[in-house]
């Protein structure tokens, strides 16, 4: 019963935006979450804040990350790998070179 009272609180008709009340429905976005806007009683759309959208974003990439991850390490053979020293002596790579390249910075 709970979630049938939160999805008619999170409903729009399409209508009140004919009506001019499109501002209001946007003030209720920013305060209490998306919202479903709907069109002959069925969802048209999502209205959500951007910082919500952005939120939501980073998460869909992270779980995109997270998956080709595991889908590595499923495939990973530590014997196939290859000791850095080998790759920077075979490239000409010094130390001196490493220490001239910017700083990396990972999220």
């Amino acid at each position: 019963m709970n979630s049938l009272v939160n999805a008619i609180k999170n409903t729009v008709p399409i209508t009140q935006f004919n009506r001019g009340l499109a501002g209001k429905i946007f003030e209720d976005v920013k305060k209490q979450g998306a919202k479903v806007v709907m069109k002959n009683n069925t969802p048209e759309c999502v209205l959500m804040s951007p910082e919500e959208y952005l939120s939501l974003m980073e998460e869909v990439e992270d779980a995109k990350l997270l998956r080709l991850a595991e889908s590595r390490l499923q495939n990973f053979t530590p014997a196939e790998t290859i000791p850095a020293e080998d790759v920077y002596q075979k490239y000409g790579i010094t130390d001196a070179d490493l220490a001239d390249l910017d700083e990396v910075e990972l999220e």
